[in-house]
């Protein structure tokens, strides 16, 4: 079986990333000799935390953390104010306001540094001179922390806005980064031979890595390739897929709550201990979960359909009880050291499915609730080509009710897609409808969303096409042990999936046919290697020579696409092992709310379109 996490036996990427990025971190904390505070652009707070514990910081001489705030900063005595900041120009405000202050105060003198992450900016650097701080800076440096590690075999850079930033805004900075990181992996694990990709920004960032590679000529890193494929996958090659509600447990809880950086919050009532009398105050603040392969239990049900997690928590919940019962049976010194021993695996598996059975119990109040269950029949009725032609009536039904908007623009964007666009009195209808309903200021969103593509108006009829050629709906799926990747949406095959599925066997001349009626070109480049370099592998399926592949996903990936990908990975006959690298994780909320224009005059900041926003 192919390794589900750990890519092959040598490639681990997640660890070895995190080890070079904490030493990178550590070594630019080192230029600023003496007591230091940090001061966090917030959502670095997480994505650092996941890279290096506050414990390590400490040890570096890292006394006080403050989060980047209008003002003045909390009181200090340290030698070194260090700024760990995004490029974003609204930002060296905060940074400049701080500085000012702190001179201001003038107990002793401080050394005022900034690192930039996951690289400079002019435009920033021009801006902390127009504000008058640039020369108080003792050092402006960067942090090229370009991908988080959130699991063993998933990396991501975390941009949430790189979507529209590049689609909508044709600013490819985002895609500079990755190609960047791409570079990193390449001088840990050697030269990748193949490069495939489909769509606009897959070519572009192949050919930044093709360049790259030749402007580094003879400083290359000579090692033998572990890595044997990467394939670039642009978000638009795909549009249906972050679309469909995800079914896989932790694609349910991304669509429901909301998981950023490994971590989701959940309502803290449904955790409270409920001891007799006890009066506590259950409104309190959601209370945090950790969500990766560490959890063991997760790490078995992550992946599967809703469905089938009932089934695997009872087999826990059996299983723990066989193992209690043990201690029963315990007769001599030796028995019970045994049982002792195992004692903390028992305590922390036993809570380990408390918490899972709750949170599944929360899952499932939403995926009982006939809402949920009406809007899922429609998207699949969708997907499988039905009723595609004219108004639907359970959108305009929803438009009626007035129901979030999110909920509107997915369906009505599905249709779109899956009829390979509307009809010019259908989307006319739409359009008019939602700004009636929602306000007019929504015109800028529909905008958005017709340059994009996810609303058209009919063209030609390449959806049926791709659907069956790539086999995207499956009659018969068995959600409980599934032998296709259809299962994370109950029949439905991500397209993105099948793409990778098809090019590691039998290989993308099987669908041609399909390839050209997908948007973007087609990228198919072969790196050379010197012969010495090769990677030789001895005939038969030997785990540790397995091939690995990188899935690149540009614009975004879901849970769902993630699962199937582990899916892939763990068939017995498996051609490849499957690392995922991602600019973000996404799901259809999330997405279309990136898309959506806040017309307030508060948010129309100057500093142009940034992917890190």
């Amino acid at each position: 079986m192919a390794h589900l996490n750990s890519g092959s036996g040598r490639v681990n990427l997640a660890l070895k990333w995190k080890e070079v990025a904490q030493k990178e971190l550590l070594e630019c904390l080192d230029k600023c000799a003496g007591s230091k505070a940090i001061v966090w652009d917030d959502p670095l707070i997480s994505s650092v935390g996941l890279i290096a514990e506050y414990s390590l910081l400490k040890e570096n001489e890292v006394e006080k953390m403050f989060p980047l705030r209008a003002g003045r900063l909390p009181q200090n005595n340290v030698q070194n104010v260090i700024f760990i900041t995004r490029p974003i120009l609204k930002l060296m405000r905060l940074v400049a306001e701080n500085i000012r202050e702190e001179e201001k105060v003038g107990s002793f003198r401080k050394e005022y540094h900034i690192l930039f992450v996951p690289g400079k900016s002019l435009l920033c650097e021009n801006k902390l001179k127009e504000l008058g701080v640039y020369g108080t800076l003792n050092n402006i440096g960067e942090f090229g922390l370009e991908l988080l590690p959130l699991d063993s075999d998933l990396l991501s850079m975390d941009m949430t806005s790189i979507f529209k930033e590049c689609y909508l805004h044709r600013d490819p900075t985002g895609m500079f980064y990755m190609a960047k990181a791409l570079m990193k992996i390449q001088a840990l694990y050697g030269v990748i031979p193949n490069i495939y990709g489909k769509g606009e920004y897959a070519k572009q960032v192949s050919d930044m890595i093709l360049r790259m590679r030749r402007e580094l000529a003879v400083s290359e890193r000579q090692i033998t390739p572990q890595i044997d494929t990467v394939l670039l996958l642009d978000r638009t090659v795909d549009l249906l897929t972050p679309l469909a509600t995800q079914l896989t447990y932790e694609g349910l809880i991304d669509e429901i709550y909301g998981i950023s950086n490994t971590t989701v919050k959940l309502p803290a009532a449904k955790f409270a201990k409920k001891n007799e009398g006890d009066q506590t105050d259950v409104a309190a603040e959601p209370k945090k979960f950790h969500l990766n392969s560490g959890d063991e239990l997760f790490s078995i049900v992550r992946d599967r359909n809703f469905h089938a997690v009932g089934t695997e928590l009872s087999k826990k919940a059996k299983i723990l009880s066989a193992q209690v019962e043990e201690r029963k049976g315990a007769r001599t010194v030796g028995e019970i050291k045994e049982f002792v021993s195992k004692l903390p695996h028992i305590t922390a598996a036993k809570q380990s499915l408390a918490t899972h059975t709750s949170i599944a119990e929360l899952v499932k109040e939403v995926t009982d609730k006939d809402t949920f269950l009406e809007t899922l029949h429609m998207q699949q009725e969708f997907l499988s080509g039905s009723d595609t032609d004219k108004v639907n009536n359970f959108i305009e039904d929803c438009i009626g009710k007035k129901e979030p908007l999110v909920k509107v623009l997915r369906l009505v964007c599905m249709q779109s897609l899956t009829n390979s666009g509307l009809k010019p009195k259908v989307l006319d209808f739409y359009k008019r409808e939602i700004l009636q309903t929602y306000g007019f200021e929504h015109i800028v969103t529909l905008h958005n969303l017709e340059k994009i593509g996810l609303l058209k108006q009919q063209g030609q009829k390449s959806y049926s096409t791709i659907r069956k050629t790539l086999k995207l709906v499956m009659e018969e799926v068995n959600e409980q042990n599934p032998n296709d990747i259809s299962y994370v949406f109950s029949g439905y095959a991500p397209l993105s999936v099948r793409l990778a599925q098809y090019l590691a066997r039998p290989g993308w001349r099987s669908i041609e046919e399909a390839l050209r009626l997908l948007p973007g070109p087609l990228v198919e480049e072969q790196q050379q290697i010197p012969v010495g370099l090769r990677k030789k592998r001895p005939p038969g399926g030997d785990a540790d020579n397995q091939k690995v592949t990188l899935v690149v996903f540009l614009g975004g990936v879901t849970f769902a696409e993630i699962a199937a990908l582990r899916f892939l990975s763990q068939q017995e006959d498996a051609p490849t092992d499957y690392i995922i690298i991602t600019t973000q994780v996404m799901n259809g909320r999330t997405w279309m709310e990136s898309l959506m224009e806040n017309l307030s005059v508060s948010n129309q900041e100057e500093g142009g379109a940034s992917p890190f926003r």
